[in-house]
């Protein structure tokens, strides 16, 4: 046996021992979960340190990412919502929780631009508020795996304008591509919003940057979110694609599901609505019907 490889040896052996060190250390742990996650954590980010023989100034690189990510997180902005998206986290997490392929609506990333207390409106309304772009007309009924309607659940949805921007993003406090409605006694939803539009997830910090090294576009797929609960069934955070748009294969956060996309049927400037709305301009329709699961 060479002395390189008693040095290699001994190397890996103080690594090991180190980490089984600090797995130790959370033996005493109270809560069960809270025991495993961080035993796990701990293996996990030891054994990528020793595989990619991490140097102390790439270790400093990444704390000083991590500080950025911190300092430019408002409560309007969720750095740390990006980085867990555009490292496929967020979705890997959706996936994990999935109980397993039925019949129900397919889930998806929250994203970091939900708000709580959103506008209510009637079935029927506009959830614009003011936000600019395309009217689309969505529809659409909320039942159970067996085809039986969910009244009263709550959908609520939000999106970006034809800017590429939220509501949040403009930092006036005021609440516009956003809204709740409810279904009524069939379980049917209807509402005027926007065509959806691709726009670039926020690039302006460390996530930015990050994408930029990696050569790889923020650009996420046009998309509308919803959010739909009811009692007794799982809550559902989804969203609908537009068929046909060239950025289904490259969204950044790798939100995309072949279930979710949907065809935005486009009509020409005066063809009547199907709630006799007067629109002086070309306007979209989709169908979205959701089947959420039982808990």
């Amino acid at each position: 046996m060479t002395e390189t490889t008693l040095t290699t040896e001994t190397t890996e052996t103080t690594e090991q021992e180190l980490t089984d060190k600090v797995v130790a250390s959370f033996d005493a742990a109270k809560d069960e979960r809270f025991r495993q996650v961080m035993r796990a954590l701990v293996r996990h980010a030891h054994a990528f340190v020793r595989e990619t023989r991490l140097t102390e100034g790439e270790w400093g690189a990444a704390v000083e990412f991590l500080t950025a990510a911190g300092r430019i997180t408002t409560d309007t902005r969720q750095e740390f919502v990006l980085l867990s998206d555009v490292l496929g986290i967020s979705m890997l997490t959706v996936a994990v929780n999935e109980p397993g392929p039925d019949e129900s609506t397919e889930s998806t990333v929250l994203g970091p631009f939900f708000v709580q207390d959103s506008p209510g409106i009637e079935l029927g309304g506009d959830i614009a508020g003011g936000a600019t772009g395309e009217p689309a007309w969505v529809e659409g009924r909320v039942t159970d795996a067996d085809g039986n309607p969910v009244p009263g659940a709550r959908v609520e949805v939000w999106e970006a304008d034809d800017d590429g921007m939220y509501d949040v993003q403009y930092g006036d406090a005021t609440l516009a591509g956003r809204a709740h409605l409810f279904t009524d006694a069939e379980g049917r939803y209807r509402f005027w919003g926007l065509t959806p539009t691709p726009y670039p997830i926020p690039d302006d910090g460390p996530v930015g940057r990050l994408l930029d090294h990696a050569g790889r576009s923020p650009m996420r797929a046009p998309h509308l979110h919803f959010m739909v609960t009811a009692p007794g069934f799982r809550r559902l955070v989804t969203h609908i694609f537009v068929a046909g748009d060239a950025g289904l294969e490259s969204d950044s956060v790798f939100g995309v599901k072949q279930s979710l996309i949907r065809p935005f049927d486009r009509h020409g400037a005066g063809t009547p609505t199907p709630d006799s709305r007067r629109l002086e301009g070309p306007w979209t329709s989709t169908a979205f019907d959701i089947v959420l699961r039982k808990e």
